[in-house]
């Protein structure tokens, strides 16, 4: 907290993450006494943050909590709720509560890291009593496209608040149970003071679609398709692999699974019993390579556009593996997470171009979401009936369409918080606001280097990817206080060897050693950069990185 006073008679809600954007998800919800974090994600970097890894959630707040923090409780296994947890597990060490499969994945991931050892991970199931300080949780199951997720009923001394996760109502999901409608209605009838809802699809019209529905078009597919077929999808969505594996089976079809994330979840989800295999039809990527044409699928990742997936590669044509030729079908079974849409048109296009024939959400309908509609969200208010909203997890105006929705069915404005990374919310039992705001800032990770933001440092990668960058060699006799020799003016990215020659005249001509001091060559850098740079801007019109480099011999 800043200059903010706890009073001892409300709950405070923080999102760290989650808000205004895909990924990162993280909130922090503290008493007087303890404290609790709800997933801990990551979000995938964009075009606006070149060289960029991952991007996490600024743990400070939950890091500051102390003994007083009790418990990290999971809703699912997709990174964007689980990725962060080994940067945390670094700055402090807490419980980490979740269904079966999300620590199983958990647990990978920790051990990629090489924290498994120091971890403490502890399985929860639907309806339990989990008690952690002044936090009284009971874990709910939703359908998703991810098995075992959940979202959390969560009793607390000013009344009681739900977190829905991400959810989406399905009768007929591919794995595991239909949506628990009377389960709901149960927790309308024990009386919800706060609902956390999931935004992310607050802007689609009606329900989502039936993950049943998507047997028809696979079906199709696979009957008109006369060579290999490659499924591009997430990793986590073990539903869609599953359907992939009963569609094949029925084709007479082998199934191979292609880049490291889908190599590590397929074969845990078959351990788990979340993946089944009657026909025998999962083969390793290397006994498939024998097999005729029509006789083939496989299953990749890079269905978001990612440079270093597996189905960039193959679209690159620089797959180690498998080569994609005429004939071949390759099908994105994913929508587009906003921000990727020019990268996976890309690989569309290259995808083409190789003579694929390549099917996608505008095409056929290869694709359903795991995220709750506009009706469906109309649909969980009906039935939880909430005093007041705080839509979570989403781009900023899906929040505020989810709010719109919620005034819609009889919602008063003042009883729905839209909050931003960082608010501070606090929670009585007669009232939820923005009471003040702490840091919460994007953190990167590149490599083994995790820092905040520097917007400086971004510019400087995009202008080095869009214009280039030149490298001006000054070499100076100090003794005879005079060039050695003639500059060196270096280009990559950008050719200008017509101007070359001009420049290397000028920035010779344009040097005044007389104006610079003994030790400090400042001067002659900035007189360098400011040569190169008029000409440019005169000649070419061209900005690129002007480095001045400056040596004494």
């Amino acid at each position: 907290m800043t200059n903010f006073s706890y009073s001892s008679d409300a709950i405070y809600a923080t999102p760290l993450g989650g808000q205004g954007g895909f990924g990162r998800n993280c909130m922090l919800l503290e008493s007087n006494d303890d404290s609790i974090l709800i997933d801990c994600g990551v979000m995938f970097p964009t075009t606006e943050t070149p060289g960029v890894d991952l991007v996490i959630p600024d743990f400070s707040a939950a890091v500051g909590q102390g003994h007083r923090l009790k418990g990290l409780l999971l809703t699912h296994g997709h990174e964007d709720h689980i990725g962060a947890i080994p940067y945390l597990l670094r700055e402090i060490k807490v419980p980490i509560y979740g269904s079966g499969f999300t620590l199983a994945l958990v647990r990978k991931r920790l051990e990629e890291h090489g924290l498994d050892q120091s971890a403490e991970l502890i399985e929860i199931f639907s309806g339990d009593g989990i008690d952690l300080g002044a936090f009284s949780i009971k874990p709910f199951r939703v359908c998703h496209s991810i098995p075992d997720a959940m979202g959390f009923i969560i009793r607390t001394s000013v009344g009681q608040l739900i977190h829905t996760g991400d959810y989406k109502f399905d009768h007929t999901p591919a794995i595991g149970d239909g949506s628990d409608f009377q389960m709901f209605s149960d927790i309308g009838d024990q009386g919800t003071l706060v609902l956390f809802g999931d935004s992310s699809y607050s802007d689609r019209p009606g329900f989502n679609a039936s993950e049943q529905t998507l047997y028809e078009p696979f079906e199709k597919i696979f009957a008109s398709s006369p060579g290999r077929i490659v499924f591009s999808t997430f990793a986590s969505l073990i539903s869609r692999i599953q359907q992939i594996i009963e569609v094949a089976a029925d084709f007479d079809r082998k199934v191979a699974v292609l880049g490291r994330s889908m190599e590590r979840n397929v074969p845990l989800a078959v351990e788990l019993g979340f993946v089944h295999d009657p026909a025998g039809v999962l083969v390793d990527i290397s006994d498939i390579q024998g097999l005729p044409v029509d006789r083939t699928v496989i299953i990749c990742t890079g269905s978001q556009g990612e440079n270093r997936a597996a189905l960039a590669r193959m679209a690159n044509g620089d797959h180690r593996q498998i080569k994609i030729v005429d004939g071949d079908t390759v099908v994105l079974s994913s929508t587009p997470i906003p921000g990727n849409e020019d990268s996976v048109n890309r690989i569309i296009d290259k995808l083409f171009q190789l003579g694929a024939n390549v099917i996608y959400e505008g095409v056929m309908p290869v694709h359903v979401s795991g995220h709750a509609a506009m009706e469906e969200i109309k649909l969980m208010l009906s039935m939880v009936r909430p005093k007041f909203l705080v839509p979570v997890h989403g781009e900023y105006r899906s929040l505020v369409q989810h709010a719109e929705l919620a005034e819609s069915v009889g919602y008063d404005s003042e009883n729905i918080v839209i909050a931003s990374e960082g608010d501070v919310i606090e929670i009585t039992a007669n009232s939820v606001k923005v009471v003040d705001h702490i840091q919460a800032d994007a953190i990167y990770v590149e490599g083994l280097v995790v820092g905040r933001a520097n917007n400086e440092i971004f510019r400087e990668r995009k202008q080095l990817s869009s214009e280039g960058v030149l490298i001006a060699v000054v070499t100076i006799d100090k003794n005879a206080a005079k060039l050695a020799c003639k500059p060196r003016l270096v280009t990559y990215g950008f050719s200008l060897d017509s101007q070359l020659k001009r420049m290397t005249q000028l920035v010779e001509d344009n040097i005044d050693l007389a104006k610079n001091s003994e030790s400090d060559w400042t001067y002659i850098e900035n007189e360098v950069r400011n040569t190169i740079r008029r000409h440019l801007k005169a000649e070419t019109r061209l900005n690129p990185v002007i480095l001045s480099v400056i040596t004494e011999i």
